[in-house]
Formats: structure tokens, C-alpha cells, sequence
């Protein structure tokens, strides 16, 4: 009784060995995939557990940073008992119409060795940019790091509406002078 040539089952073990490579290479993405979502689930629950206030989109997009609009942003600043960071990571140089005594300014190509510069990975961190984009970056990397309260100011300074009258003023400077 024959079962096929010797090629023919070194191939059916190849094609076999081949086929266990993608499964194994599928698990190990849905373990990681699986690993993501159960620390996106950690994140939100002790977000819930603290108070947090966020948007539903939040948890429906699974995001692990709350994206905040600039009016949101500005009446939680204006809220002295709130706990938080407000984070800058505008690029080096970049002067706000304003000056905040109390950001912290750390350009996001510094943002990895200067993290230790951050309170505890659970305090609330608002973190701005000259107009959302590096604040939304920054938010990646310090969710890597294992932040979780991370706020990220939509717009950034560009939409900050404590700058809207401050605009006004330096605007009619420059056409009274």
C-alpha cells in the first residue's frame, strides 16, 4: 500500500508547517489585539471610577484619550480645584498670545526623556499645541508610557478661548499705532 512518493509528503508537510506559521502568527495578533482592548478597558473603568467626565465618543471609539473642545478645556482651567497638568508640547520657540504661569513646556520631540517631569500617571493631563496636532501625538506617547487621564485640547491655542478677546486688543493696537 503506497501512500505517494516522498516529495509528495515532504510537500503536504511543508504546505502544513506553512499553514500552523499563519496560525500562530494570527493568534499572536489577536492576543496583542486582545491585550490593547482589555487596557483600554482599565483606562476607562478608572476614568469612571475617578469622575472623569468625557464624551461618549470616548468609549464608543475606544479611544484612550478624551478629546476635549477648547470651551471644555477652558472652563476646566478655570476650575482652581481641579487636579491636573496643563501640558504644553508646541515646538520649541512657539510663543501663545498669552503666557499660563502654570503650564508645563515640554516640546513633543522631548516629551520621551523628559517624561519623568509629569506627576503620577493618574493625575488629569490637558495638553495643548499650537493648533491640536502635537497634542493629539503627545497623547499616543504618553499613553505608551502608561498615562491614562489624558485630555487632548481640540484646536489647541488656536481655538483657546481665552484668547479670542486678547486677540481683539492686540489687533486694534496694531491698527491704532
Amino acid at each position: 500500500m503506497a501512500f505517494g512518493s516522498s516529495e509528495n509528503i515532504i510537500n503536504g508537510f511543508k504546505k502544513l508547517k506553512s499553514r500552523i506559521t499563519e496560525l500562530e502568527d494570527q493568534i499572536e495578533f489577536l492576543h496583542e489585539k486582545m491585550e490593547r482592548l482589555h487596557n483600554l478597558e482599565k483606562i476607562h473603568l478608572l476614568r469612571i471610577k475617578n469622575g472623569d467626565e468625557f464624551s461618549d465618543d470616548f468609549i464608543i471609539k475606544g479611544t484612550y484619550y478624551n478629546d476635549l473642545s477648547p470651551e471644555k478645556a477652558f472652563e476646566i482651567y478655570n476650575q482652581k480645584d481641579k487636579d491636573f497638568v496643563l501640558l504644553d508640547v508646541s515646538e520649541e520657540g512657539y510663543e501663545p498670545i498669552a503666557d499660563f504661569p502654570e503650564v508645563t513646556r515640554i516640546p513633543l520631540e522631548e516629551l520621551a526623556y523628559r517624561i519623568h517631569e509629569l506627576p503620577s500617571r493618574a493625575t488629569a493631563i490637558l495638553i495643548i499645541s499650537e493648533n491640536g496636532v502635537r497634542s493629539i501625538q503627545a497623547c499616543h506617547k504618553l499613553h505608551k508610557h502608561g498615562f491614562y487621564n489624558l485630555n487632548n485640547i481640540s484646536g489647541g491655542y488656536a481655538y483657546w478661548p481665552g484668547f479670542n478677546n486678547l486677540r481683539a486688543i492686540k489687533s486694534s493696537q496694531v491698527f491704532s499705532a
